[in-house]
């Protein structure tokens, strides 16, 4: 068996099982080099279906191998544009270019940084996969004499054992994002692994953060579509961004409102858990004076919001049909929490919580008395976020 056989076989058992994409770009590498394929630097791009990544690749070189991402953003660039990718891409065939005599003001940016690092000889093709997707590699050598036609059928014969090995890695990871950009990574987790089904519940305890943009209605009936859409992005992002960089999970997006969790993990955990989920309505309050300044420059409408703060027992769980399933958390934690929101139109306050948060972290809460809440028969002690806190 020769060296390409053995290496088809090795991608289609062990490396299909390693789940390990280092591993086995690093193999094919090693593989391919012993057998005499004078690589230098690999790259393997890999195709997501999801609204923020659009895609994710391994770079191997001699001094080591790691993956990276792909944003839709940045296929927009001119570093993508007229990229070795985007060329196989658009004429569905390989491209083998020598990286000597390039043209500064003809040849894209990609090639001249190769030749400038070293690269003499150039190789992309497409991996074509069992549900129609279309990936990409490009091999660059700094052999004198470039890569011969026997190194290039080597490399296209090993593509049937790397296509096998990464086609499944690459499954799971679109859909772990996937889950991930619509769950969030807690529920995601819980998802993938098949702990909640229909009708099953995990309860928890939480601190349960419920953000609203004030006036939206009003705004939504004067403004066109994509006015509308532009300014819920820019909320969504800075919430999304806050909460994330605190820990949290962001779970829900109901219309302009957002439903976000902290999960604690023991009594011992409630105060940290509550204490970043103050912090990430201050984040949100902060972010949102830099993007109404933004706003003011363009000559747009300002906004702003409401946040209400509870903690207490929630439950994770999938509700719906046999068909249709929706992922939610439920409990009076939750609704609490909506209702604190909805009390920061009269208070006056922009951030609201309830005594189960401020006994925990009281030097960020000052109090706001009691108020009635509808649904509960009692009044709450409410407190309101100190802004100007570090």
């Amino acid at each position: 068996m020769d060296k390409t056989a053995e290496l088809n076989q090795w991608m289609m058992t062990e490396g299909r099982q390693s789940d390990d994409p280092i591993k086995v770009v690093s193999h094919l590498c090693s593989t391919l080099i012993d057998a005499g394929v004078p690589l230098w630097r690999v790259n393997i791009g890999q195709r997501f279906a999801n609204p923020l990544l659009r895609g994710w690749g391994i770079i191997w070189t001699p001094e080591g191998t790691e993956t990276y991402d792909v944003t839709h953003a940045r296929m927009l660039t001119d570093s993508y544009i007229g990229s070795p990718f985007d060329y196989i891409f658009e004429t569905q065939r390989p491209l083998h270019k020598s990286l000597r005599g390039l043209d500064p003001d003809k040849d894209h940016a990609s090639y001249l940084e190769v030749a400038e690092a070293g690269g003499t000889d150039y190789y992309a093709t497409l991996l074509d996969y069992g549900d129609g997707s279309q990936h990409g590699c490009t091999f660059a050598t700094q052999a004198v004499d470039g890569y011969t036609s026997e190194h290039l059928e080597m490399i296209e014969a090993a593509k049937l054992g790397l296509s096998c090995a990464l086609e499944p890695m690459t499954m799971r990871k679109s859909t772990q994002s996937l889950l991930r950009t619509y769950l969030g990574n807690g529920p995601s987790e819980a998802v993938w692994n098949g702990t909640i089904q229909r009708g099953e519940r995990t309860t928890l305890e939480a601190v349960v953060m419920f953000t609203d943009l004030r006036g939206f209605t009003a705004f939504s009936d004067m403004a066109s579509e994509g006015d509308v859409f532009e300014a819920l992005d820019g909320y969504f992002d800075l919430v999304v961004q806050s909460v994330t960089e605190r820990g949290g999970d962001v779970l829900k997006f109901m219309g302009d409102g957002i439903l976000s969790i902290f999960t604690v993990q023991g009594d011992a955990d409630y105060s940290h858990q509550c204490r970043q989920a103050a912090f990430a309505a201050k984040g949100v309050l902060t972010g949102l004076a830099e993007l109404n300044e933004n706003r003011s420059n363009a000559g747009k409408s300002l906004h702003d919001v409401g946040i209400g703060i509870n903690a207490g027992p929630v439950s994770y769980g999938n509700i719906g049909s046999p068909g249709r399933l929706d992922f939610t958390v439920l409990g009076g934690a939750v609704n609490v929490a909506s209702r604190i929101e909805g009390l920061t139109k009269t208070i006056g306050d922009r951030a609201l919580a309830t005594g189960a948060v401020a006994k925990h972290v009281p030097d960020l809460f000052v109090e706001r008395g009691s108020h009635e809440v509808r649904g509960l028969t009692q009044t709450v002690e409410i407190f309101g976020l100190v802004e100007s806190v570090p």
